[in-house]
């Protein structure tokens, strides 16, 4: 299979232990040449000291116990290899914001220098690329002709990643197609900016600081004042605190969006309706998606672009624009009513919970008050 000239980058997943984005516990990485994966490399780590508490609802999706990484070394410690194989090159994420921001907050609150890091994102390349129901990593990963491996181990995310973003490059106008014998290729900032460049967007970058120098990250700094909850050597007031902080009592209010939000940003210009539960308020979930530039609504309507599904849905649960299951979110009128519409021609993403706070650059749970 030809590949794409000059199309060098590599592909990165973390799991996290609990709603604090500082918490790695495992992470995968595949490095992709010329538009094919080349080399893979993954660990199991110890997330940092005070923020390694296993919140059960991230065990529940990933199945990564405290016992797993008991033995294995904090992320600090792995995270001189991880950078070593990285090298120069672009990392490559599904919602990348999430998992730069992993880096960035890990190396906070483990005393280490955060380096400077250019970075894409799949979701935003999916969401332009293709017409897809959701865009959940698995299936814009079937779109592109890719057997995914089990969602939510790093390295299968990682390789998913790899395969959407190739397929994305594969489509594009004017992609350069190498040779089997492999052709030389352009620096790969530069390769990858053209190629995101052609659909609307840009490369982001992670500015690299010293530690002690500025301000800490809003998620670092947000997660310090939540004393105890994500330090596994601090006994929790309850053992729900963690599990299930709160329901969507009351659709709430619709706020202003954010006019002057980040137009990169995976939630800026949607129209996002929310159904089901998931672990906040449904207020909190509108006030937090309308600072990232959305219009939020209560109902679904010929301008809604974005369902966030709670209640356990998974995209998996419609793929092919089909439920496959009798799941609960599936018999949500809203649920129903945003289906309908895709099938008619409109395009509404159903997102799962778990994408839906990966989008948000806050940690779940709240500050304790």
């Amino acid at each position: 299979m030809a590949g794409h000239a000059g199309l060098h980058f590599t592909a990165i997943d973390f799991e996290t232990a609990n709603g604090f984005r500082g918490s790695p516990c495992a992470v995968g990485l595949v490095r992709v040449r010329d538009g094919r994966m080349v080399e893979r490399a993954s660990w199991l780590v110890r997330p940092p000291a005070g923020f390694d508490r296993f919140d059960p609802r991230n065990v529940r999706i990933h199945g990564i116990t405290p016992d797993q990484v008991g033995g294995a070394p904090r992320f600090a410690e792995v995270f001189d290899d991880l950078a070593a194989f990285v090298g120069a090159d672009v990392l490559v994420a599904h919602n990348a914001r999430f998992d730069l921001g992993v880096i960035e907050s890990a190396l906070e609150v483990s005393g280490r220098d955060v380096p400077t890091l250019d970075y894409a994102c799949s979701l935003m390349l999916a969401r332009r690329a293709y017409d897809l129901p959701s865009y959940a990593l698995p299936s814009a990963a079937r779109e592109a002709g890719f057997t995914p491996g089990r969602h939510h181990d790093a390295l299968a995310d990682a390789e998913a990643c790899a395969a959407i973003l190739i397929d994305v490059a594969r489509r594009s106008p004017g992609t350069e197609q190498a040779s089997e014998t492999g052709t030389t290729a352009a620096p790969s900032v530069r390769r990858i900016d053209a190629l995101v460049r052609d659909h609307g967007l840009a490369v982001g970058r992670l500015e690299g600081r010293p530690h002690g120098v500025g301000e800490e990250s809003r998620a670092t700094r947000q997660a310090r004042l939540t004393a105890g909850v994500f330090d596994a050597l601090v006994p929790l007031r309850d053992e729900r605190e963690m599990p299930d902080f709160m329901r969507w009592p009351q659709e709430g209010a619709n706020p202003v969006p954010n006019p002057d939000a980040d137009p990169s940003h995976p939630l800026f210009g949607q129209t996002v309706v929310f159904t089901g539960g998931i672990g906040m308020s449904r207020q909190a979930a509108k006030e937090r998606a309308a600072a990232f530039g959305a219009q939020t609504a209560s109902r679904v309507s010929a301008q809604t672009t974005m369902l966030v599904v709670g209640d356990g849905f998974e995209a998996s649960d419609v793929l092919g624009g089909t439920p496959a299951a009798a799941t609960p979110a599936l018999t949500h009128r809203k649920t129903k009513d945003a289906l309908r519409r895709r099938a008619a021609g409109q395009p509404v993403a159903l997102v799962t919970e778990a994408e839906f706070l990966q989008m948000l650059d806050e940690n779940w749970p709240g500050p304790a008050r």
